[in-house]
């Protein structure tokens, strides 16, 4: 089915570190978005391309509210990149100072942090077996998986993986026999990090729903909140992804992610709804 000239719909593409979306403001549209459409559009080669697929709506207890999908089709319960790009466009966009986003996480807090980027409190770590959720009550922050990785939800699922040498590992091996491993009953995303220095962590990442990215801030707040529960870091890291560098401060309000971000391009879409 192909839409006709009067029914395109309007969109925005967006990357943070290389983490790249597609989103929909649908405030004023009311809701366009649509499984087929989302998965249509993640096509790299016949559609537009993208990691994540983002809904912006109105909401009566927050400036935005977020809806997040995967490339596969799937909901995506967070989504840091995204949600730091969006942030951006929209305190650019009216002139505000803060920014509430209510996300299926909670309520979210974007700033502008200066030089260029924002900063997001992605809001409380969750710690415990269900809140990941994993398959049964256990330890979260050394799993009974090879390699012991630690268990953490940012309002979607990560598993951490500290390791001597991430390019080492063969991520597009390793990442989806982690994703779909029965301890995770609805999947997760999967990283691989390292310490380099003092405060300093390389990683890596797998995403549940999408496949290697190059970069994730859900993935990194995890990542730091691993490090920190295991005595790696002092509550805060400068990570380097594959995309560029990220900053995650965890404080008693949350943990705080601060990057760049960008607008791409506008275009409008009149393929599959």
């Amino acid at each position: 089915m192909v839409e006709n000239a009067g029914n395109k719909l309007p969109f925005m593409k967006m990357h943070g570190l290389g983490n790249d979306f597609v989103v929909f403001d649908e405030r004023e549209s009311g809701s366009v978005v649509t499984q087929a459409l989302v998965i249509a559009m993640a096509d790299r080669h016949m559609g537009v391309g993208y990691d994540q697929l983002v809904a912006i709506r109105n909401h009566d207890t927050a400036d935005i509210e977020l809806v997040f999908w995967n490339a596969d089709g799937s909901i995506a319960g967070a989504c840091g990149n995204a949600t730091r790009c969006i942030a951006g466009w929209d305190l650019a966009r009216t002139g505000k100072e803060v920014l509430s986003i209510r996300t299926e996480r909670g309520l979210l807090e974007a700033v502008d942090a200066g030089h260029g980027d924002i900063e997001v409190n992605m809001g409380q770590p969750m710690t415990d077996w269900h809140e990941v959720p994993l398959a049964r009550e256990m330890d979260t922050l050394e799993l009974p998986i090879e390699g012991k990785p630690t268990a953490t939800s940012m309002g979607n699922p990560h598993c951490t993986f500290f390791v001597n040498d991430v390019d080492a590992i063969n991520l597009e091996a390793f990442g989806p026999t982690i994703e779909h491993h029965p301890l995770f009953p609805e999947r997760t995303n999967v990283q691989i990090a390292q310490i380099i220095g003092p405060n300093q962590i390389r990683m890596r990442v797998w995403e549940r729903g999408v496949g290697i990215t190059l970069a994730s801030g859900s993935s990194s707040c995890a990542v730091a909140v691993a490090a920190t529960r295991r005595g790696l870091i002092g509550g805060s890291a400068t990570l380097t992804l594959d995309g560029g560098e990220i900053r995650i401060k965890i404080l008693p309000t949350g943990v705080h992610m601060t990057g760049t971000w960008a607008h791409v391009f506008d275009g409008h879409w009149r393929g599959i709804r």
